[in-house]
């Protein structure tokens, strides 16, 4: 079915589940998704629209959606309102998310930090999509074992988003890739996560390492792709945290990702009038190689080494001991499976109605996110009760 116009769930999927959820209040809903998403499309024939299942021959031209009559066997339940808008509800969020933009195999993405994580799963993620993939790494070793891992829709390039000289570099290696075309999406997903701690144990120097990296260099990036992004008409989607609605954390981290949550929010109203769209993720506690490979504790170790006698005094040894152990246990309990962000990711790339924000992960969704909503003097009392009394405390 080449020319098939895949979209996945049509306006009849809305109005066949309407008239179900009306007559047969409440339906099963795995009755009419038992085949999941993607067994609605469009199929032009003749002189109108057509919806047809790819799953099913022998029905071809033939609207599907079918809700079908109630066994005689279950007793009918009664009507429920509740029901019938949650059913609604879920069929427009599905439609909206399932309506993909045309000619993917033909657009561009650049995206950075693409060694490892996110950006590594992502960009294989949108090759096998069809998608022309131009990939930053920023080791060698990273660009060469990504490219041998994927097909020719993938080429890679070197980037250290901290260094001018290399992001020129990498613009114009994307200038000369996509032509006239432009770039259609800009990932900036390259981002370090340490150093963190107590802000009083920190230096100049590590809020600048880790603000350099997750906001200037994103910005500077930004600034030498928009052209090309604007000339499709394309997507930037910023790689922020939940950490930058609701600071958890002292140091640079949470500092850069409210920077990048700002500078998205300005350029999507500035560049809504050239039809570019900016999208920000903001994933909870996800375990990728952001921490760096040094253990935390040994890095917690040396932070506390280096503090000046009267600093240590302060906080204790008793607090420098419970603080690394939360430190530990929230890196223990990080999400291993990472498949959620690059999939928030990749549906604002492909999608027609990209969201603003994303907040993949249930720690975003249920912790973080509603103690950046709550009043502030209600989100201090929480967050500083998880942190330990120092020993020097009133």
């Amino acid at each position: 079915m080449s020319e098939v116009t895949k979209l996945q769930v049509g306006l009849e999927f809305l109005v066949s589940g309407l008239i179900s959820v009306v007559m047969h209040p409440p339906i099963k809903i795995t009755e009419w998704l038992i085949q999941g998403p993607g067994i609605f499309c469009w199929e032009q024939k003749g002189g109108g629209l057509f919806s047809v299942a790819p799953t099913d021959s022998g029905s071809e031209g033939q609207p599907l959606l079918l809700s079908p009559e109630p066994d005689s066997s279950w007793p009918s339940p009664p009507p429920c309102p509740m029901a019938a808008i949650t059913d609604l509800s879920f069929m427009y969020r599905w439609f909206k998310n399932c309506n993909v933009v045309r000619n993917l195999s033909d657009k561009y993405v650049f995206i950075t930090g693409c060694d490892s994580g996110f950006g590594n799963l992502l960009a294989r993620q949108l090759v096998d999509r069809g998608m022309r993939v131009l990939a930053a790494c920023f080791t060698e070793e990273g660009a060469q074992k990504l490219q041998q891992d994927t097909s020719y829709r993938l080429q890679t390039t070197l980037l250290d988003v901290t260094k001018t000289e290399s992001i020129k570099a990498a613009a114009q290696w994307v200038r000369d890739q996509v032509g006239e075309q432009g770039l259609w999406a800009l990932v900036n997903n390259a981002g370090v996560g340490l150093p963190s701690g107590p802000n009083e144990w920190l230096t100049k120097e590590d809020f600048v390492k880790v603000i350099n990296v997750n906001l200037v260099g994103l910005i500077e990036v930004t600034l030498h792709m928009l052209p090309m992004v604007k000339k499709a008409r394309g997507r930037v989607v910023n790689m922020s945290s939940s950490g930058g609605r609701v600071a958890v954390i002292g140091g640079g981290y949470c500092v850069s990702k409210f920077g990048v949550e700002a500078f998205s929010d300005s350029i999507r109203r500035e560049l809504h009038y050239f039809g570019v769209k900016v999208s920000i993720i903001e994933p909870g506690n996800y375990r990728t190689s952001i921490l760096g490979k040094e253990s935390l504790e040994m890095r917690m170790r040396k932070m506390w080494a280096r503090l000046p006698q009267e600093t240590r005094d302060s906080y204790g040894e008793e607090y420098f001991h419970i603080y690394t152990d939360k430190l530990k246990n929230m890196m223990q309990l990080a999400e291993p499976r990472i498949r959620d962000v690059t999939n928030s990711m990749e549906h604002a790339i492909v999608s027609r109605s990209p969201r603003i924000r994303y907040n993949p992960g249930l720690d975003a969704k249920l912790l973080y996110i509603p103690l950046a909503k709550l009043p502030t003097p209600v989100t201090d009392f929480i967050l500083s009760r998880y942190l330990p009394r120092p020993a020097d405390s009133v």
